[in-house]
């Protein structure tokens, strides 16, 4: 088939990762996946032999990304999709979170990402064809309470995408930004990292949420292999977005941010104007 591709999916071992990847392989695609466990390689390979390729890869080890990739580009093929997956969220308050935490939340939800962007663009550039997906979030436009570092981290991959996509737009690769609203993957179960209370003046804003957020883990109402099943049309698209909301929560919440900015904007304007050299 023509049209078949080669993915890279970072974090195939759950998630919009592995629906993603089983979607794309039931269509005749080749899917390298990133998992951290050999037992969790070597059941992913057993998926599709031939088509589902394992590599072991933390995407915080930024120095082990390149050599992967190079190896991937020699052994296997050409990358023609990039889709970074893999990351987690950080729940906690900024003032009861630690320096440390917003590293590592960087670390593995901007800096791995960057790094394989980094990795995959001269096989891209010089092909002058590819794909690069950022699953960032609906998070990465609109904010809740006691998400700070994840949204900083999704907000900043939001940003170098569509700043990335307009590096490269000339070399005929694109970029997306998908942004997921609430689905069923393990984000707010296992895949969460809580911090620790220890301010009870934050009760009232903040217990409430986390207790919703437990309370939907598993019942939220997006569906992962749906998901796949539009991410496969958007690498199939010619002309893709810049942007892709995923979820009717995600278009409503994101849509009722718009119009507040526009509102505060327009409030102000005058102030903003007047800033100006006369």
């Amino acid at each position: 088939m023509s049209d078949t591709k080669t993915l890279f999916i970072t974090g195939v071992s759950s998630g919009f990762g592995r629906a993603l990847a089983e979607a794309a392989l039931a269509g005749g695609h080749k899917v390298v996946g990133t998992l951290r466990k050999e037992a969790d390689r070597a059941e992913f390979e057993a998926l599709k032999p031939g088509f589902a390729f394992g590599k072991l890869l933390d995407v915080t080890n930024t120095a082990a990304i390149a050599p992967v990739i190079a190896a991937v580009e020699k052994e296997i093929g050409a990358i023609d999709v990039l889709v970074n997956n893999a990351g987690y969220g950080h729940e906690g308050l900024v003032e009861e979170s630690t320096i440390d935490e917003l590293r590592r939340q960087f670390e593995a939800n901007v800096f791995g990402p960057v790094a394989l962007i980094q990795a995959v663009l001269p096989y891209m550039r010089k092909r002058r064809a590819g794909h690069i997906l950022n699953i960032t979030s609906m998070g990465g436009i609109i904010t809740l309470p006691g998400i700070s570092f994840y949204h900083g981290s999704k907000f900043a991959l939001e940003g170098i995408s569509e700043s990335l996509g307009k590096e490269v737009k000339s070399f005929g690769i694109h970029v997306t930004a998908v942004e997921p609203g609430g689905f069923r993957t393990d984000w707010a179960g296992r895949s969460m990292v809580r911090a620790e209370r220890s301010i009870s003046d934050y009760d009232e804003v903040f217990e409430p949420l986390r207790q919703r957020r437990l309370e939907r883990s598993g019942k939220q109402p997006g569906d992962p292999k749906k998901a796949a099943q539009v991410m496969l049309q958007l690498i199939a698209s010619e002309n893709p977005p810049t942007h892709l909301l995923l979820g009717r929560d995600a278009i409503s919440l994101v849509r009722e941010k718009l119009g507040l900015l526009k509102s505060e904007f327009d409030a102000w304007e005058q102030v903003s104007a007047s800033t100006d050299f006369d």
